[in-house]
């Protein structure tokens, strides 16, 4: 399919798209274009503008002959394998003459960080609830876009619990992590395609014990609360022509259903609900690894000892009644009650019968 997107000079220019959402992108593009020539637009968008000092040389082919097999597959792209850098950058609208833009260089450049440093993910883990150090994991992503999201999603899997079903329980034994690994890819990937580009502060995604937050610098639309992402609302990507290619190549969808997919797949996991919520100048979506909250637990009308005993489990994996009354300092026979009460509530599973090899380890679920 084609359309007229502009005239320029007395001639008419057509441009190719596959469907709504990529001529929505060819639209925007020409507007901002129009826009720029015509002196009504004082500063271009960050995606759109010339990344300083870069030129073609600086797209890696490799990237760019696999942005086309995989936008191909997944969402039928016109141009085929072997179609020429320039050319597929100017059909994705990230030239501006024959020099690459921000979002050229970040989706498909040789070494991005170089031009532009703070376009990176960080990534830490932590040995409990709360940014402490000594940090046991951090990592710093840069490469692609597409490489930092895969990376960054493989960083956190590689730090949750995860159980491999039992080849009868299922025709081919997939992984189970404790957080759907869809909800942790989603979450990246719309901190990369929401953040602000212009801030020196890069995504950070951190792994505590109980929780997966990932930082995005920047804000929502005015039009957009936290509150309205946990219903339908319209897409409004920070950065269209980086949304695009994601969109292609199907790191994302464009229809505003990011977060209540994140919403979805932790629910159906029996996890809580995730958290939106604007930390100052960042914006933060926190993933939880298990469905004891802190709500939860007031609720449940848990006592701050026996949180002593439940803390002890999220950071060991059990706990006993032997070491739980050593460290609340009370009896062993008080340490028995609190912790068969848990066990009561649903908060702790026992392991074992009787005697020293009694243990007990944290219910995954909230048993109904």
């Amino acid at each position: 399919m084609s359309a007229l997107i502009r005239k320029a000079a007395g001639q008419v220019i057509r441009r190719r798209f596959t469907d709504i959402s990529d001529l929505k992108t060819q639209v925007y593009a020409a507007l901002v274009q129009y826009l720029s020539e015509n002196g009504l637009l004082r500063h271009k968008p960050f995606d759109e503008a010339i990344c300083n000092g870069a030129s073609i040389d600086d797209i890696s082919p490799e990237k760019i002959a696999w942005f086309l097999s995989v936008s191909k597959k997944e969402r039928k792209f016109p141009l085929r394998a072997g179609t020429p850098v320039e050319v597929v950058l100017s059909h994705l609208n990230l030239l501006d003459g024959s020099q690459p833009t921000h979002a050229a260089v970040l989706l498909f450049g040789k070494n991005s960080h170089h031009f532009l440093p703070s376009a990176e993910i960080k990534c830490l883990s932590f040995r409990g609830t709360k940014i402490e150090k000594p940090i046991p994991s951090y990592q710093i992503y840069t490469g692609t876009l597409f490489d930092q999201v895969d990376d960054a999603a493989d960083f956190v899997l590689s730090k949750l619990d995860r159980r491999v079903p039992a080849r009868d329980e299922t025709p081919v034994s997939d992984t189970d992590y404790e957080i759907p690994v869809p909800a942790i890819h989603e979450a990246i990937v719309n901190a990369v395609v929401h953040r602000d580009y212009t801030s020196k502060a890069a995504v950070q995604v951190m792994v505590f014990t109980d929780r997966v937050e990932v930082w995005n610098p920047g804000a929502l639309p005015s039009d957009l609360t936290p509150d309205s992402l946990k219903a339908e609302h319209p897409s409004i990507p920070h950065n269209p022509l980086i949304a695009h290619p994601l969109y292609l190549t199907h790191y994302i969808e464009k229809a505003g259903t990011g977060t209540l997919d994140i919403i979805t797949y932790c629910k159906e996991a029996g996890l809580p609900e995730p958290g939106f919520e604007q930390r100052g100048g960042q914006f933060v979506v926190t993933l939880w690894r298990d469905w004891l909250t802190d709500a939860i637990m007031k609720e449940l009308g848990i006592s701050a000892r026996q949180k002593i005993a439940i803390e002890i489990v999220r950071d060991t994996g059990r706990v006993n009644s032997t070491e739980y009354s050593t460290l609340a300092k009370i009896s062993r026979q008080t340490a028995f009650r609190d912790l068969n009460d848990l066990v009561h509530k649903g908060i702790l599973e026992k392991q074992g019968i009787t005697g020293k090899g009694t243990f007990y380890t944290l219910s995954k679920r909230l048993r109904k």
